[in-house]
């Protein structure tokens, strides 16, 4: 259950590796090797905002539900030639699943997030390099809203 201590994450993967997650039914994550201190940060009742590369969209969210634990079964493709069994995971659950028509653009709120603020407007994607960070309050309650709009723009 989320807490006032509970903080968001986004998590930056790639269009193969959410497909990968949702063929799991968004019941795990996992996250790289060299990010072991970050994921130790991750607690139960977190939300980690899924972003993929390549489309440079937000494709939901999901809550974390447990404690870290160890696995190297491979679940996502990950790069070719770069391996990588992301072996840190979290049981979870999902929050706000979209389906690919309602992915949600990152550059509409490129003016809009205070995470994105940190770099110059035209640099505005080197805000989500590298794999995992958290973001502020007001920035998960945009991003819910927005997630949550797509969503429902379809029902």
């Amino acid at each position: 259950m989320a807490s006032e201590s509970s903080h968001t994450w986004i998590l930056t993967a790639s269009p193969e590796n959410h497909e990968a997650t949702r063929a799991h039914g968004f019941s795990v994550i996992g996250i790289k090797e060299r990010n072991r201190t970050r994921a130790l940060q991750i607690e139960p009742g977190d939300r980690i905002i899924l972003y993929l590369t390549k489309v440079m969209c937000f494709a939901g969210a999901i809550k974390v539900t447990g404690e870290m634990y160890e696995d190297r079964k491979k679940l996502w493709p990950g790069k070719p030639g770069k391996a990588d069994a992301y072996p840190w995971r979290f049981p979870t659950e999902p929050e706000i699943v979209l389906d690919e028509d309602q992915w949600v653009p990152a550059e509409t709120l490129a003016t809009k997030l205070e995470h994105i603020k940190k770099w110059p407007r035209e640099h505005w994607k080197l805000a989500f390099q590298g794999q995992l960070r958290t973001v502020s309050a007001a920035d998960s309650r945009l991003l819910l809203e927005r997630m949550g709009a797509s969503a429902a723009a379809r029902a």
